[in-house]
């Protein structure tokens, strides 16, 4: 299985709640809680995600 390769949202707030997001694999956008590096990995089509995050804007 490929690795992926997360980095910090910047939806992450500085309150230590943070999102880590990866967008190295084709096809799939992952997110992870980036204090729980072993938990669980949710896994978006990239159209998924650009829909939920441009709710944000």
């Amino acid at each position: 299985m490929n690795e992926f390769d997360f980095t910090k949202s910047s939806y992450s707030s500085t309150a230590g709640e943070c999102v880590e997001v990866a967008r190295n694999i084709p096809h799939t956008v992952a997110v992870r809680d980036s204090k729980s590096h072993d938990g669980p990995i949710l896994r978006l089509a990239p159209k998924a995600w650009a829909e939920f995050t441009a709710s944000f804007a």
